[in-house]
């Protein structure tokens, strides 16, 4: 399932050619299209470059998440007993990490194709939940939700569900143990340890 991490970076790759205003629905719909295509075209990625995967990751996903609130859901009730230093620290960590994630699973696309469920939604809502399905040659479907919040004109992606499993969740399992064992000092270079680790593999591809 490693590839399915890039389709959430599809999520917010080229969103400069989507109109900011758009309805997130179809911001979704056409900025997954347009980064399916863009990887389909890119050798290099392809076959494996996962720097120039980060470069563009780097350069396009991380204005349109919102990684402070995704970091504090992560970190749970120890975000608020943590102090400023510290949760910038994990804020930078864990969008890194992520970065990482999701340029390594780019280079491991093989032609799935997205479905999207019709979204319901008022023209005051400010947070909604986008259903989608991914369809895999001879393999049962993946179900990926996307949960978006209003930030201004743009909608930001501050959660998803990948079968039934939240991101957040799954990482706030993770982090509440680590700090519970180490304090948040210790989760900030676990991070930066698996960072490292992920650059120095990234490094020799």
């Amino acid at each position: 399932m490693k590839w399915v991490m890039g389709f959430l970076a599809g999520l917010v790759i080229c969103a400069s050619a989507i109109a900011e205003d758009s309805a997130p629905d179809v911001m979704v719909k056409n900025v997954t299209n347009e980064v399916l295509e863009i990887v389909k075209k890119d050798k290099d990625i392809q076959s494996g470059n996962t720097r120039k995967a980060i470069g563009l990751v780097e350069a396009k996903v991380i204005p349109h998440f919102n990684f402070q609130r995704m970091t504090a859901q992560a970190v749970g009730k120890s975000w608020r007993l943590a102090t400023a230093a510290q949760q910038k620290a994990l804020a930078e960590e864990f969008r890194t990490l992520l970065v990482r994630t999701y340029a390594n699973a780019l280079t491991a696309y093989k032609n799935q194709t997205v479905d999207f469920k019709p979204l319901k939604m008022a023209p005051t809502d400010t947070d909604v939940t986008i259903h989608s399905s991914i369809r895999q040659p001879g393999a049962k479907s993946i179900d990926i939700d996307y949960a978006l919040e209003k930030d201004g004109p743009d909608w930001k992606v501050y959660d998803f569900t990948i079968g039934g499993i939240s991101m957040v969740t799954s990482y706030r399992d993770q982090f509440s143990q680590q700090i519970a064992a180490d304090g948040v000092d210790g989760l900030i270079k676990s991070l930066q340890a698996k960072n490292a680790s992920l650059d120095a593999s990234a490094a020799k591809k």
